[in-house]
């Protein structure tokens, strides 16, 4: 595929599409295909080939005999060719927000805010290259010398998920190529269409071959498994929900592989009562509604200081019944599809859920009857603390709104949960939201704002949310080990 292929990906019906294995566009080696689905119809957009072990093990292979001579390029080649990828990225942002609109189900708009995010962790990452320490100095007690190298830790596998399928790969892709890692990727099988265009433009770009390899699949485990069961496979990356990522580290500690989580999230979202109710509504919507709710570091649990619930949930329900639903591409359309039909049966279990322990719903937009898989906005008051939806990730267009009175009881409602990647505070007095932020056990905090992610500042959580981070200065240290070297120098 060349870039024109980038057009055709985006239509349908299409031919059965390939894995980008080797700088080759190839089959699966058992001729093996699975259908993507357009969540806004139900009906498939185009077939793409099932990778399996056997495609594992030669991209494995691709990957490392590439590995030598991207480790030995210097610097700045490595920058230009992610600078290169950035500009191609860029220029084809349309057709990619086309694409993500049609394989993901999400509205143009929060489309192509992807597209710009996604190619920003090239731009950054192109900038990192060039700046990787290493460091020369004087042992503390003389007559030798400390030298600090720092290397690409290897090869490195990436599972990532279908809320965001151009953000999530770049956003490992890119650093691992910065510190001079070769990739293997395995997208999510219900978007893939969009890691085999960003294979595209990386190829038109110049990334040498094998250095970039995408495996669709509709048997992950058995593509995992192959690369986690090898040593070779130095770095994993994952990004999904928790109990996936449990069981993939349980794989990977077989052979201490270095590993990053950026697992599932539960985020509060704590209105005080000094608060800007406007601009907290306007944030709660940003934090709630940016992909449909199908976001890890959505809000997911709304605590409104009692003096503001009533004004909070009025302005908010109006916002929210306002959100016109209907497929991604339409005109107007501020909600698309969830991505599956189990995904909404999820959300109305934990609605229905809430309900029946004496939540009622204060607002609700409309959602078409079909087809596709819709849910409507949903604003839920008077939600008592033992529904599931203020303990479980919602992934959907619903807010649970519950009140407090009390700091300290807000911040033990907050906390009370295993996951930590996410908060949000609004408040007009900066001592305040500062000092709650740094009780939050979350990896990341919104002080009057509803938009967190950067591809600048470091991204992940605490507790069962994850380990490491992505994106910042700390994107590029994750695939870089460190090596001590004790340099003889005699004292004269």
């Amino acid at each position: 595929m060349n870039l024109a292929g980038i057009d055709t990906l985006a239509k349908a019906p299409l031919a059965d599409g390939d894995v980008f294995l080797g700088g080759r566009w190839l089959p699966a080696a058992d001729g093996r295909t699975y259908p993507v689905y357009d969540p806004a119809t139900g009906e498939p957009v185009r077939w793409v080939s099932d990778a399996g072990a056997e495609d594992a093990r030669a991209a494995l292979a691709a990957a490392e005999e590439a590995a030598a001579g991207w480790r030995a390029t210097p610097p700045r080649r490595r920058s230009e060719i992610l600078h290169d990828a950035f500009r191609l990225m860029t220029e084809h942002r349309d057709t990619l927000a086309d694409l993500i609109v049609r394989e993901n189900g999400k509205v143009r708009r929060d489309a192509l805010a992807e597209v710009g995010y996604a190619a920003e962790f090239f731009r950054w990452f192109a900038e990192e290259a060039v700046r990787i320490d290493s460091s020369f100095a004087d042992a503390p007690g003389g007559g030798f010398r400390h030298i600090v190298r720092r290397h690409p830790v290897g090869v490195s596998a990436f599972v990532t998920p279908w809320n965001f399928p151009a953000a999530m790969a770049t956003r490992k892709i890119a650093p691992a190529l910065a510190a001079g890692c070769p990739v293997l990727l395995k997208p999510a099988p219900e978007t893939p269409l969009t890691a085999l265009a960003v294979a595209a433009l990386l190829a038109e770009a110049g990334l040498p071959d094998g250095l970039l390899n995408v495996l669709p699949t509709d048997r992950a485990p058995e593509v995992v498994a192959a690369w986690l069961g090898d040593e070779r496979v130095r770095k994993f990356s994952f990004t999904g929900s928790t109990a996936t990522g449990r069981i993939l580290l349980a794989q990977a500690a077989a052979h201490v592989v270095n590993v990053t989580m950026e697992l599932g999230g539960n985020a509060p979202f704590v209105v005080c009562a000094d608060a800007d109710v406007d601009a907290a509504v306007s944030g709660a919507m940003d934090a709630k509604m940016r992909g449909g709710g199908e976001v890890c570091i959505a809000a997911n649990r709304f605590y409104v200081h009692a003096s503001v619930a009533a004004e909070f949930t009025a302005k908010l329900g109006a916002a929210m019944a306002a959100v016109r639903s209907g497929p991604g591409a339409g005109e107007g359309v501020g909600l698309g599809p969830m991505i599956n039909r189990a995904a909404v049966d999820k959300i109305r279990s934990l609605v229905d859920d809430a309900l029946d322990r004496g939540a009622r719903i204060a607002a609700q937009g409309t959602a078409p009857r079909g087809p596709g898989f819709h849910y409507p906005a949903t604003v839920l008051t008077d939600v008592p603390d033992e529904a599931r939806i203020l303990h479980e990730e919602v992934f959907g267009p619903v807010a649970p709104l519950t009140t407090f009175t009390d700091e300290d009881e807000v911040v033990a409602r907050a906390n009370a949960t295993v996951h930590g990647l996410a908060a949000y505070v609004y408040s007009r007095d900066v001592a305040r939201a500062l000092r709650l932020a740094e009780r939050l056990e979350a990896g990341m905090v919104g002080l009057n704002r509803g938009l967190l992610s950067d591809p600048a500042a470091p991204f992940g959580g605490v507790k069962q949310s994850g380990l490491g981070r992505e994106g910042g200065r700390e994107g590029i240290e994750a695939f870089l080990e460190t090596q001590y070297i004790a340099l003889d120098w005699p004292t004269l």
